[in-house]
C-alpha cells in the first residue's frame, strides 16, 4: 500500500489527490475480484469433489438435486452429473475470467503505484510503498 508521510507541510495537488483516490478504489476492486476468485476456486474444488464422489455410488444410489431451497429426487445419478458436469465447466470459466480480471488490476495496480510514488516525489511528499 502506498503510503504518505508530509516531509514538509506540502500541499498535495488536486489532481494527485484525485489520482490518490482512483489508486484506493484500485486496491478495493483488487480485493474484491481475488476474494470471488477464492469463492469461485472453492465451489470450482466442492463441486469437482461431488463428481468424483458421485462416481463412486452405485447406479441405483438414491440421489436428490437442489431446485431453490428444496431438494428434489433426482431420475438417476446421470441427472445429477450432468448438472454438476454443467455447473463445474460454468465456474471453470468463471474462474479464469475472474484470474484474467485480477491480473489486470495487478498489472494497473503496479504502474499506478510506480505512477504515484513518483509524482508524490516530485510534489515533495514522502512515500513508502508496499504491496497490496
Amino acid at each position: 500500500m502506498l503510503r504518505t508521510r508530509p516531509a514538509r507541510d506540502v500541499a498535495i495537488p488536486a489532481k494527485l489527490q484525485n489520482d490518490l483516490r482512483q489508486f484506493q478504489r484500485l486496491q478495493q476492486d483488487l480485493s474484491a475480484v481475488a476474494q470471488q476468485r477464492l469463492q469461485m476456486d472453492l465451489k470450482l474444488r466442492e463441486t469437482t469433489r461431488t463428481l468424483e464422489d458421485l462416481k463412486t455410488l452405485p447406479e441405483d444410489a438414491t440421489l436428490y438435486r437442489p431446485i431453490g431451497g428444496l431438494l428434489v429426487k433426482a431420475k438417476d445419478r446421470a441427472e445429477v452429473e450432468g448438472i454438476l458436469t454443467e455447473e463445474k465447466e460454468t465456474l471453470e470459466v468463471r474462474v479464469k475470467a475472474l484470474e484474467r480480471q485480477e491480473n489486470h488490476l495487478k498489472e494497473r495496480y503496479t504502474e499506478m503505484q510506480k505512477e504515484l510514488s513518483d509524482a508524490l516525489q516530485a510534489a515533495g511528499v514522502a512515500t513508502s510503498g508496499g504491496p497490496p
